[in-house]
């Protein structure tokens, strides 16, 4: 494993740090997609910053010159990523879902003439996705989805609900996964389409969470057209077509850290805080706790480096992703539930009148969501037992029965 740039990393590295040194703007106001936080003003920003790494090429490192990107490596936009987190500019964007895991499923699927159409505006932050794929009755299960697309001439009609969909409610298009063919299997009836969320007949109704944020929302389908030529890849093919946002979607999520809380918030916590007996940070049990986290953290660091090492190399990372995506949201709710305990009843504070400003508390909410972002717990156990361990898989009675013919608890 490498621990250190090469050369030619290192002079990127340094080359980004100028650019973000002289670029980053002066103040952001805190936020993210789920929380919300910060308001017009924090969008306003997010969208500046957006549409000046794109005139730069820094946006999406990876992609084509003539799509906008600077047709680099993996490691050159884990690198950008890296030196953008250091600045404090970087985090969960309202643009995060379209460029990860939207347009990258367009490039795969699409013709020049419709990426011409969508690439820029999204990779400048002008227009913003949302991913429709979850629903009510499918629980992990996204292939025992019934939101309903019926061919009408050169149209679909669709009919249906979404449930889950991050920034729905500021989502210029969406991608969505509906059920074209009833009588097929659960996995093989599928047909994927991008619409604008603007369309007749899409409701979109936020979800109101344990925070107060509405980062998630219910969407409602109520015979909206959708033209032909906004299909995504063939009829039937939806399930292809979505493995491939989901392999995105999981890369996304599990490349993140908890959204900035680890041992060093922590340790700042304990410093901060007053126990009966002194200090937390001198007290022989939270020393132990945070030293067990340190351990954690260590080895989810080191993991991610072995996916870095690889990217590096020119090579395809294993299965290090879904292990950190895994790792990470349970880590989250965990490391925030043992700071929580420490604030005692000034732990459901939040804002300024709060230890850290209320940032535990706020971990300690987002953290069942991570739990079910990019897959479960349980379906990326399944996943790593059965793909990379290779042992027996479960047994699936469904596979292969018509999905009209499925027991629906009706």
């Amino acid at each position: 494993m490498d621990f250190e740039d090469t050369p030619e990393e290192a002079a990127f590295r340094e080359q980004v740090r100028q650019w973000i040194h002289t670029n980053a703007p002066t103040q952001a106001s805190g936020g993210d997609v789920l929380g919300e936080r910060g308001g017009g003003e924090w969008f306003r920003q997010q969208r500046a910053w957006q549409a000046k790494k794109a005139e730069a090429g820094y946006a999406k490192i990876t992609w084509p010159k003539e799509f906008g990107g600077l047709g680099g490596t993996p490691i050159q936009q884990v690198i950008f990523n890296q030196e953008e987190a250091r600045g404090g500019i970087g985090g969960n964007t309202p643009f995060a879902i379209g460029l990860g895991m939207c347009i990258p499923t367009l490039m795969a699927y699409c013709g020049k003439e419709i990426l011409g159409r969508y690439v820029k505006p999204a990779l400048y932050g002008e227009e913003i996705w949302c991913q429709l794929f979850s629903e009510p009755a499918g629980g992990s299960d996204v292939a025992g989805l019934r939101t309903r697309a019926e061919r009408d001439g050169q149209d679909w009609i669709v009919n249906g609900q979404k449930i889950w969909t991050t920034g729905a409610q500021f989502s210029d298009y969406g991608l969505l996964l509906t059920r074209t063919d009833f009588n097929a299997p659960k996995h093989k009836g599928l047909t994927m389409f991008y619409l604008s969320m603007k369309s007749a007949g899409v409701e979109v109704k936020p979800i109101r969470q344990a925070s107060g944020a509405s980062g998630f929302n219910e969407v409602f389908f109520s015979d909206v057209r959708i033209p032909d030529s906004q299909r995504v890849g063939e009829i039937g093919q939806g399930w292809q077509v979505a493995l491939t946002t989901l392999m995105h979607e999981r890369l996304a999520v599990g490349g993140g850290q908890g959204g900035g809380l680890d041992v060093p918030q922590l340790l700042a916590l304990a410093r901060e805080l007053e126990l009966e007996d002194g200090p937390a940070i001198r007290n022989a049990s939270v020393r132990e706790k945070i030293a067990d986290w340190y351990v954690r953290s260590a080895g989810l660091k080191y993991t991610t480096y072995r996916t870095m090492t690889a990217l590096s190399r020119g090579q395809q990372p294993g299965p290090e992703a879904s292990i950190a995506k895994l790792v990470v949201a349970a880590k989250l709710q965990e490391l925030s539930a043992f700071a929580l305990e420490l604030e005692g009843e000034a732990g459901a504070l939040k804002g300024a009148d709060a230890p850290m400003h209320g940032a535990f508390q706020m971990g300690w909410m987002a953290a069942p969501g991570l739990r079910i972002a990019g897959g479960t717990d349980e379906i990326l156990r399944n996943v790593i037992a059965e793909r990379v361990l290779g042992l027996p898989q479960d047994v699936r009675l469904d596979k292969d029965v018509p999905f009209n013919q499925l027991p629906s608890g009706r």
